[in-house]
């Protein structure tokens, strides 16, 4: 997660973001929709991958009674939060961390939104059972994040086609340094049915898939 940690990737991370994932800010808007079918009108929300702040501004314009609790390693993009959410910071505490350091709870609701493929299958696995324990039963987990097949074939032909959209998308340019030898090896990512899977494993029900772009995969899941 040291790229968090450069200026040049903090500055322009919400540009980024928004080129880089399909329809984002509607994806936001999704989350929101999905977690206010069972989070109170006054409920409180743990969002982990808080950094850059998008999905925190997004669903505290959204829902005005919420409050949030973002955590993330990133100082340099917990800052960018802070400043991404300025209008919104009385509902908002952020921590610098990863999940063990989030609170307790219980929480109404949580997200966890391009974070996960970063995360080995065993690291992974530990943080949803940990977002699970925060949980109250019944309450809604949205994650989104980088899943496909994950075979080399899989692999070759999903990450070419991510690199191929930002390659002509605007960033143009920008989307030719893209490496997709160099994201084969940093980013650990699992297959759809072994992501339900370990959601599944990790104390989830009712898994229900509502976001597919690509390579990326968002599913809404329940505590048990």
């Amino acid at each position: 997660m040291s790229t968090f940690s450069d200026p040049d990737t903090v500055s322009s991370y919400a540009e980024m973001a928004e080129r880089n994932v399909p329809a984002l800010r509607d994806l936001h808007h999704m989350v929101s929709i999905l977690l206010g079918e069972r989070v109170s009108s006054d409920g409180r929300v743990l969002v982990l991958g808080a950094g850059g702040g998008l999905e925190l501004r997004a669903m505290a314009r959204l829902n005005s009674g919420w409050s949030f609790d973002g955590v993330d390693p990133s100082p340099q993009m917990l800052d960018q939060a802070r400043a991404v959410t300025h209008d919104f910071a009385e509902r908002i505490t952020l921590r610098e961390g990863y999940i063990e350091d989030a609170p307790d709870g219980p929480f109404d609701g949580a997200t966890c939104l391009l974070t996960l493929h970063f995360l080995s299958r065993e690291e992974r696995a530990r943080t949803l059972r940990e977002i699970c324990r925060r949980l109250r039963p019944g309450a809604p987990l949205a994650i989104v994040h980088h899943s496909f097949a994950n075979d080399d074939a899989g692999k070759d032909k999903w990450l070419a086609r991510f690199a191929k959209y930002i390659s002509t998308s605007e960033m143009g340019e920008a989307g030719n340094r893209i490496n997709v030898e160099a994201m084969k090896e940093r980013l650990p990512v699992l297959s759809p049915e072994q992501d339900v899977a370990i959601l599944h494993d990790s104390g989830f029900s009712q898994v229900e898939l509502f976001y597919a772009a690509l390579t990326f995969r968002g599913w809404v899941a329940y505590r048990t």
